[in-house]
């Protein structure tokens, strides 16, 4: 499968160089490297395409965690997927994505939709797969922009102005009720807030009961004036175990649970202890900031 950021590279002749016009995008780039340096085992030096490609997977890749927390841990493979080279974007606007589990599986992003098992459980349907794809299609566009900029001042070239390159745009937020794969017992405890959809603790403990929750304890670890650390522990009737920890300062919480700040600590240690055990990706509303 070719390289993604090959589609950064191509920008790059090392033969010759000719100026940037509308029609030609060509751009000399050339990394140097002695021959001692080699004998000596010095890695070759990164290349600046490789470097620009690798900068903005990057800064693509923040400002998705940014507008999709829930998502921060597809957003990491994702990135894997991208520098490993794995993403492949067809003529018709189409992606191939090679598995990371099994090298001689590919999945499809046609449409915004992917045919892996975690499109339909994955928060807002975003995959690492698609995910993958929309980083690679957009750090393509600001890493061209990037060159561009440096071939200008290296070489005081003039160029069209490059498009700006776009962020990966979050999903419209549906409403609470209408998230796919929704648990029923769920809908009574979501709020919105700040555009974003949020579930209340009460309700991830109602749907753990009705999962089979056997247990469900919670300690303070680290507690000073101004820092209480807590860990929470759910056991299942079958057997299944899952821990969690949380922070808590008075900072952080919200002005009328101020006073009990302390217990905040362990209300949100339980939530995420539930979030992990029920595969929920959405916060929990008492995990959040005070703002």
């Amino acid at each position: 499968m070719a390289r993604a950021y090959d589609s950064a590279a191509k920008l790059v002749s090392h033969a010759h160089r000719q100026p940037l016009t509308k029609r030609n995008w060509t751009m000399a780039i050339v990394t140097e490297i002695s021959w001692d340096d080699m004998l000596d085992g010095k890695p070759v030096p990164e290349t600046p395409a490789r470097k620009a490609w690798r900068e903005a997977v990057e800064e693509i890749a923040e400002k998705a965690r940014t507008k999709l927390p829930e998502c921060n841990g597809r957003v990491n493979s994702a990135v894997k997927i991208v520098l490993a080279g794995d993403v492949e974007l067809m003529a018709d606007g189409t992606a191939k994505v090679a598995s990371q589990s099994n090298g001689t599986t590919a999945y499809h992003v046609v449409n915004g939709h992917c045919d892996c098992r975690d499109y339909d459980k994955a928060p807002y349907s975003f995959c690492k797969h698609r995910l993958s794809a929309a980083i690679v299609r957009r750090a393509q566009d600001l890493t061209k922009a990037r060159l561009t900029q440096l071939d200008q001042a290296n070489h005081g070239t003039s160029a069209p102005p490059a498009e700006p390159a776009q962020e990966p745009a979050a999903p419209d937020t549906p409403r609470p009720d209408e998230l796919p794969g929704l648990p029923e017992v769920l809908k009574p405890f979501m709020t919105h807030l700040h555009g974003k959809v949020f579930v209340r603790y009460a309700g991830l403990l109602a749907l753990a009961h009705e999962r089979g929750l056997a247990q469900l304890t919670a300690r303070v670890e680290f507690h000073s004036e101004v820092l209480v650390l807590a860990s929470a522990t759910a056991t299942f009737s079958d057997g299944r175990v899952f821990t969690e920890w949380a922070d808590a300062m008075p900072g952080n919480v919200g002005a009328q649970v101020r006073p009990h700040w302390v217990r905040m600590a362990l209300t949100r240690a339980k939530a995420r202890c539930l979030r992990d055990a029920l595969n929920i990706g959405l916060t929990a509303l008492e995990e959040l900031d005070a703002e």
